[in-house]
């Protein structure tokens, strides 16, 4: 991730102010925008390295700011905040790079601990870093850049270190999703549930994919929530 600057946009003022307030004692420097065209404008004239993107917000929506932003500068990377009943644009959100959801409500160190995992992913080495964990988080930067072969590979690497957690099989079934293959996502979802049955984004995501009404209340395809 390149510079340590933070881009925050959501239109709701306290939202933003609690973001703000949670990365203050990170090595960060944090902006707001309240809203997709104001965070455009900034983007193109600061070198940031992360933004946290609302889905929801009037005008300009998030899923365009990440398109556009993906055509301009597809190095930085996105988290993307969501709320009850937008978690429907995950796949959609993920074709475009966004590897990271978090959902509101969310608390201060829930938020920190996701910008330090998206940081701290970017020095990763495969060759040093080969733990599962390590893994699933090569696999998630290589989603960011769009290389969905690799981050597959990465996945089964992690399957290979574990075979028994079931945050692996999850993500390759998402990775499935992007690529329209629906039978091969459920393959895999049924695999993560197999290993562990309260797994909420499994559940959450067999669910939507064999089109039932999955509780959106819980995990974004593989969200922090639920991990």
């Amino acid at each position: 991730m390149k510079g340590n600057k933070v881009l925050i946009v959501d239109d709701e003022k306290n939202i933003r102010m609690t973001i703000s307030q949670a990365l203050a004692d990170m090595d960060v420097e944090t902006h707001s925008a309240v809203n997709g065209e104001e965070a455009l404008a900034m983007l193109k004239d600061a070198d940031f390295g992360l933004v946290l993107l609302d889905l929801r917000m009037p005008g300009m929506d998030g899923m365009e700011v990440l398109a556009r932003l993906r055509e301009d500068r597809p190095d930085i990377r996105v988290i993307i905040i969501t709320a009850h009943g937008t978690i429907d644009c995950a796949v959609d959100a993920m074709k475009l790079g966004a590897v990271d959801f978090i959902q509101k409500p969310f608390t201060p160190d829930e938020i920190r601990h996701l910008v330090s995992k998206v940081i701290a992913r970017e020095t990763l080495e495969a060759e040093k870093n080969a733990d599962y964990d390590s893994c699933l988080e090569l696999a998630k930067r290589c989603v960011a850049e769009r290389h969905f072969k690799a981050a597959a590979e990465h996945a089964r690497k992690a399957i290979a270190r574990d075979a028994s957690r079931p945050e692996a099989f999850n993500f390759l079934g998402a990775l499935c999703d992007v690529q329209e293959e629906k039978l091969e996502a459920q393959k895999h979802y049924r695999a993560a549930l197999s290993l562990d049955p309260t797994y909420k984004p499994a559940q959450f995501n067999l669910s939507r994919s064999i089109g039932t009404k999955p509780d959106t209340g819980h995990g974004i395809l593989f969200g922090e929530k639920g991990e």
